[in-house]
């Protein structure tokens, strides 16, 4: 962790600093707890197997879900998608999106649409 603040130190702005140490923070405090949100959400995968970075990226986001009322869930999600596709995997946006729109689904009670389809009304 100390490495991650150092380097945030460097961009001299203290705004994003703050939130960077507060981010990191959540994430080393609750890792366990992070992690078991995550991998209640993984279907025929071993948690050990997520890419290094997907795995960050999903613990972030769902930290920001969980203990960041002040950011939206949708541009936690956009953010992280767009993190993971720069940094990660081919396929690593498409996974982060799934997990943690059902990570969101779960928290807000909305339920999820099956196969990313329309909800009809009447």
């Amino acid at each position: 962790m100390e490495e991650v603040l150092q380097d945030a130190l460097v961009v001299g702005d203290t705004k994003p600093l703050a939130y960077t140490v507060r981010l990191v923070t959540h994430m080393e405090q609750y890792v366990e707890q992070l992690d078991a949100i995550i991998k209640a959400k993984i279907v025929r995968w071993d948690f050990s197997r997520i890419a290094v970075l997907d795995r960050i990226i999903l613990r972030m986001g769902v930290a920001e879900m969980l203990y960041f009322p002040d950011v939206p869930p949708k541009v936690t999600i956009n953010e992280a998608i767009e993190i993971a596709k720069k940094f990660s995997t081919d396929g690593s946006g498409r996974f982060v999106n799934g997990i943690l729109d059902a990570v969101y689904h779960d928290l807000s009670g909305v339920p999820l649409i099956p196969n990313g389809g329309a909800e009809t009304g009447s």
